[in-house]
């Protein structure tokens, strides 16, 4: 009997977020690796906000697209990976008509906030 052999498939490697930003250094010291699922419904937009750890993911369903403060914009769609951005404002919006479930993989270290709100930004 044959058995069917495992299939690896890179989606995502890189040193750079996004928009080109280069990854900052490593955190000295201890670190905490956090996995989060993220749902969001058809027309919600997150709050500005940006992160000081690293942060990478993959868009399981829907269409994503992630804004900076400047209107820069990129679109992520079912299938694609991404590397956030470190130390940029941004949010991410779901434009489609259908959830987008996000899945996003943090380098951080113990009581570190995975991301830090601006909310004197308006909408």
């Amino acid at each position: 009997m044959q058995t069917k052999k495992v299939k690896a498939t890179e989606l995502l490697r890189g040193a750079r977020s996004w928009d080109g930003a280069e990854m900052p250094d490593y955190l000295v010291g201890r670190p905490e690796l956090v996995a989060m699922r993220y749902e969001f419904p058809a027309g919600e937009k997150l709050g500005w906000h940006h992160h000081d750890v690293m942060n990478y993911g993959f868009v399981a369903q829907g269409e994503l697209t992630i804004v900076d403060v400047n209107g820069n914009e990129k679109v992520f769609r079912a299938g694609e990976a991404l590397i956030e951005m470190v130390g940029t404002i941004h949010r991410g919006e779901n434009r489609g008509s259908e959830p987008v479930v996000l899945y996003m993989f943090y380098v951080s270290q113990p009581g570190l906030p995975l991301s830090v709100q601006h909310p004197e930004i308006g909408q």
